[in-house]
């Protein structure tokens, strides 16, 4: 293939200090610095929503005209109202279109059926999905595509952001990035219920219910961050992946997701250089273990003793693997590797 003709279409993403849109445009920045081409608009970032979608439509417009016959798209999902449009245009325009999900409706519990969303999916040529739980489930569920697993996020550090030093001593403070409101995280208000540890649970975040905690909780409340801001104040030993209402398992719409998607939250601990806790049916669990990048858990309840066994040594081996895994985050390097093997997909099915 010629990797000449690889394109993106760059969009404005709504600034939020929830990282919503972080791994997005850390998209577009990888697939440019790995020979695609922005047929858009510059990336934006304004505030407005109205004034944002209309900066969007007309550079989506703007890719959609200049984008050459017979080209590679790389196209990002979920893409809203413009993801019909934007399909559209490049298969009359007989382009093969690289997908890269960000999150599945129907798998997250949003009122979509997932034979309708497979219906989208299977409009692209290649799609590249989160791991190898994700790949199986969208086979279950009628998708065709060709897919390659990403396995990581990739996070990168904004400009003149250099890393933060990497953990040095074991004091068992434990950092949970996220919405920390009763709908996706109610398991948090639950932990002072447990036999009293140790350890202590720093918060960072939106949602925060002050009112749920008592005077001498473990939960520490340090404040809301922007997503290019916030690795400069995430200090502690470990970044906890947990979803949902309960404290014996990830329940609910969030405790399946996790079973299937990469927490963005899995990819800016590593950046930080915090090993990671998660439960251990999530489908990032494996990679974790595998790597020696933290350890997992069935259930909140294990923490304390799972934490007694880990020492001063066994702790400065996990930074070291952590120090690893996120010089390649930082880098770029999980999403590359990807749209490399999809790019091959291609090969192979024109050959």
């Amino acid at each position: 293939m010629n990797r000449g003709h690889l394109y993106f279409i760059s969009r404005n993403y709504k600034f939020s200090k929830n990282a919503a849109s972080k791994p997005k445009m850390d998209c577009e920045q990888v697939l440019a610095q790995n020979g695609f081409t922005n047929l858009g608009f510059k990336q934006s970032n304004h505030p407005n929503s109205a004034w944002g979608a209309l900066l969007s439509f007309f550079s989506i417009t703007k890719g959609l005209l200049a984008l050459p016959f017979s080209s590679t798209l790389c196209m990002q999902y979920p893409l809203s109202k413009y993801f019909n449009y934007k399909i559209s245009i490049a298969k009359l325009k007989r382009c093969k279109i690289v997908l890269i999900v960000h999150d599945v409706k129907s798998l997250m519990g949003k009122n979509i059926d997932p034979a309708q969303e497979m219906k989208r999916f299977n409009k692209a040529d290649v799609l590249v999905l989160h791991n190898h739980a994700m790949i199986e489930w969208f086979k279950a569920n009628g998708c065709t595509t060709p897919m390659v697993p990403l396995y990581l996020f990739d996070y990168l550090l904004s400009p003149n952001q250099s890393f933060s030093d990497v953990p040095k001593k074991l004091e068992n403070e434990i950092i949970f990035a996220g919405g920390l409101g009763i709908e996706k995280s109610a398991f948090l208000y639950q932990l002072d219920d447990l036999e009293k540890s140790d350890y202590r649970l720093k918060l960072y975040g939106n949602g925060f219910q002050k009112e749920k905690v008592s005077e001498n909780s473990i939960l520490e409340y340090q404040g809301v961050f922007a997503p290019d801001e916030v690795l400069d104040y995430l200090k502690g030993n470990f970044g906890l992946v947990w979803n949902g209402n309960d404290i014996k398992e990830c329940d609910g719409a969030f405790g399946k997701y996790i079973q299937y998607n990469n927490p963005h939250k899995t990819s800016l601990y590593l950046l930080a250089g915090l090993p990671i806790i998660i439960w251990d049916k999530a489908a990032v669990a494996p990679l974790v273990e595998k790597e020696g990048i933290g350890f997992t858990i069935s259930s909140l309840h294990e923490l304390p003793e799972k934490l007694a066994k880990i020492d001063a040594t066994a702790y400065a081996t996990m930074v070291a693997k952590v120090d690893e895994t996120r010089k390649k985050i930082a880098d770029g390097y999980f999403l590359k590797e990807a749209v490399q093997k999809a790019l091959h997909q291609l090969d192979q099915r024109k050959s």
